[in-house]
């Protein structure tokens, strides 16, 4: 996540015309959110908001050593480079119950937290400007605050044949575009 701010004022919403601002913006840095989820509750007990580093990855790691020892712990993660540093690496040879899945290059990471992440962008990043990382990460904390106290389930509204019927049309109708 970046720390921006744009170069004018976000201009409000107003009858008739939309929410405008500028292209432009000024980073004041940048910071990774790793988040832990639990199926059928809430959306990760508390955020974990670490420095994109080695020790920002021991600390989440050491966070969610906390569940039960006779659990395994499964973590999927995209290809952030910070968990092959050599601490990482003989912290997780000392706890063999953690096992990491990695995503394939360029593809998309568990659905599920990749929907979550768009929200908070969507509800609380896009429209936002902030001056410094430690504004962001607060924001960050104070939504996912509010979204814990009152979850709200993924739910797939369709069946896979919903899905693929309408993929089917979809299709159908470029292909016979006459474009």
């Amino acid at each position: 996540m970046q720390a921006i701010d744009r170069t004018a004022p976000i201009l409000p919403v107003m009858p008739t015309t939309p929410a405008r601002m500028t292209h432009d913006y000024v980073r004041h840095g940048t910071t990774s959110l790793f988040r832990g989820l639990r199926p059928r509750q809430r959306f990760g007990d508390r955020p974990a908001l670490p420095p994109a580093s080695s020790a920002g990855v021991l600390r989440f790691l050491k966070l969610i050593a906390a569940v039960p020892n006779d659990l395994e712990l499964h973590l999927v993660l995209d290809n952030y480079a910070t968990h092959e540093t050599p601490k990482v690496k003989e912290w997780l040879i000392r706890h063999p119950r953690f096992h990491l899945h990695f995503t394939p290059t360029s593809s998309s990471w568990l659905n599920l937290v990749e929907r979550w992440f768009a929200e908070l962008t969507n509800r609380k990043l896009r429209r936002s400007a902030h001056r410094s990382i430690t504004e962001v990460e607060a924001d960050v904390r104070g939504w996912i605050n509010e979204w814990n106290a009152d979850p709200k389930p993924f739910v797939w509204t369709k069946t896979a044949d919903q899905i693929l019927d309408t993929l089917a049309a979809y299709c159908q109708r470029i292909t016979d575009s006459r474009h």
